[in-house]
């Protein structure tokens, strides 16, 4: 497979590395719509590709694209691409809003193309065993998922200079988001948002809480007050620093995933009993990144264009939607 990589930051340098270790794709090209820096990364790089900045001249040179551009160009990239015939790897979030979302899906899907969200944790050995554990039923049905993604960072970085789409929720939500909806689901009743400003007006630190109502059994009780039966709590933030951990409670048990959980190589389910506990060890390698290209590459090898992501990226993209309005406001 011919890539090419649409942006030249820190994370597509990760990637370049990353990518050594995936079979079965060569980065070809690179596009910035500033030449010298697509020249620039591929001979600090040491790769064997071709820069431009015209982007039809470089979706002729590529059967595929890896989309690592500032957040709120993501969307209209992969819409070009797309519409170029190309399969499509976008780096989180790949939309802040939900019918965006559902248009790129379904666009892929009409085309006869892979899209996916760039989420390594999802594709890594250890979120994996994780689900794998849940589904088992050993802690029981999951009422509860707290998780926290933190990192200090200087104050005038690219996740506080874009005043429209940078802070922490949009930096982290997306990892966050992941476990709260794959253990929780979409279908969330309530979402609220608690979020301390940075000086540059974004958010520094942010707490978001879903309710999950039982609708299956009316709409509560007989007073007319929902009952709340799944609570999902997520935090983020780039000036307060908090424990990474992931932890899911469950009627029978718990799943304590300490930090950073984002990066899962142990993890251990916990009951009643204290000294009942399964401890579990997993394979975590580099930045993790390979994993997800390595389940790219396949989808693309495969032609597996049914897009099991589909639902949690919409649902992902209508909470980042909301989180954004009322920013506005």
């Amino acid at each position: 497979m011919r890539l090419g990589i649409i942006g030249t930051g820190r994370i597509a340098k990760r990637t370049v590395k990353e990518l050594s270790f995936v079979d079965g794709i060569d980065v070809t090209a690179v596009l910035n719509p500033n030449l010298d820096h697509a020249e620039k990364f591929i001979e600090d790089n040491g790769m064997n590709a071709k820069a431009f900045s015209d982007i039809a001249e470089f979706a002729d040179a590529i059967d595929a694209v890896y989309v690592a551009a500032p957040h709120g160009s993501h969307a209209s990239y992969v819409r070009q691409m797309l519409g170029f015939g190309k399969h499509v790897i976008c780096e989180k979030p790949m939309c802040f809003s939900k019918d965006e979302a559902k248009e790129l899906f379904d666009m892929a899907f009409d085309k006869k193309l892979v899209l996916m969200e760039a989420v390594k944790t999802e594709f890594a050995p250890g979120f994996k065993k994780i689900c794998e554990v849940l589904e088992s039923g050993v802690i029981g049905e999951v009422v509860d998922v707290e998780v926290a993604f933190t990192r200090l960072s200087e104050p005038h970085g690219r996740e506080f200079d874009d005043t429209e789409f940078g802070g922490s929720f949009t930096e982290f939500g997306t990892y966050c988001l992941l476990p709260v909806m794959r253990f929780l689901g979409t279908d969330y009743s309530d979402v609220r948002f608690m979020s301390i400003p940075a000086e540059s007006g974004v958010d520094g630190y942010s707490k978001v809480v879903f309710a999950y109502e039982d609708k299956s059994k009316g709409t509560g009780r007989d007073d007319g007050i929902s009952v709340i039966r799944k609570i999902g709590t997520a935090k983020t933030g780039l000036t307060a620093k908090s424990e990474g951990q992931l932890l899911i409670s469950g009627t029978k048990g718990y799943v304590l995933v300490p930090s950073p959980w984002w990066l899962t190589k142990y993890f251990e389910v916990r009951y009643e009993d204290p000294t009942k506990i399964d401890k579990y060890e997993c394979e975590f390698l580099g930045d993790g990144l390979r994993y997800e290209f390595t389940e790219f590459e396949r989808r693309v090898s495969c032609g597996e264009v049914a897009n099991s992501q589909r639902d949690e990226a919409v649902a992902r993209a209508r909470v980042f939607e909301k989180f954004l309005s009322g920013r506005e406001h």
